[in-house]
């Protein structure tokens, strides 16, 4: 991320959806919500290293800066996807990738290696464009559905409305696999109309 008051937007936001994805995983008593974080700029860190119960999880702020290793993320994913603690009778999981910019890397090459897992394939992909800068091609691409937009973000408010949407749809889709996201897109409406601040 390019700017501190977008980076701290984000670490907002994101401690304000994880109570509204809780309620989600209470109301689904037989699946468990793991959450884990990949963090890429000039590299690829694991912020959430270990699959967290949503129940646990404490989140600590990521920092913003450097380059947009977005390509070398997706390998870093898929290669955790293909490992032995990935279970047979798992749900598909939920991956949300949040850019407000464009990668720096090989992009098309970290794609690939994510979509040669199968789990990489199964997975519910959703995206968030940041502010203007965002590459939505980008992102629209690693949604896998030329017909979806990524959903955009242009202020605090909306990344807020965004992320808690995005999260609780991606968990929804992830615990209930027979229903549509067309059907579940439909949930998102009313996202603050402020005057656009990135």
């Amino acid at each position: 991320m390019a700017s501190d008051g977008k980076i701290q937007s984000l670490n907002n936001a994101i401690r304000e959806t994880i109570p509204h994805l809780r309620q989600v995983a209470e109301s689904h008593p037989f699946a468990q919500m793991l959450v884990r974080c990949v963090a890429f700029s000039t590299g690829v860190r694991w912020h959430i290293r270990e699959p967290t119960p949503i129940e646990d999880l404490t989140w600590k702020d990521l920092r913003a800066g450097g380059y947009t290793h977005m390509g070398e993320a997706l390998q870093e994913v898929a290669a955790e996807l293909s490992s032995p603690s990935m279970e047979r009778r798992a749900l598909p999981p939920s991956l949300i990738l949040i850019s407000d910019g464009q990668p720096t890397d090989d992009f098309q090459a970290g794609l690939d290696t994510l979509l040669r897992q199968p789990w990489g394939r199964q997975s519910i992909r959703l995206a968030i464009a940041i502010g203007r800068d965002a590459d939505v091609d980008v992102l629209r691409q690693f949604m896998g559905d030329s017909q979806l937009a990524p959903v955009s973000a242009n202020n605090p408010e909306q990344l807020v409305a965004s992320i808690r949407w995005a999260s609780v749809v991606a968990s929804r889709l992830s615990s209930e696999p027979t229903r549509g996201f067309a059907q579940a897109q439909l949930g998102l409406t009313g996202l603050p109309d402020l005057e656009e601040t990135w």
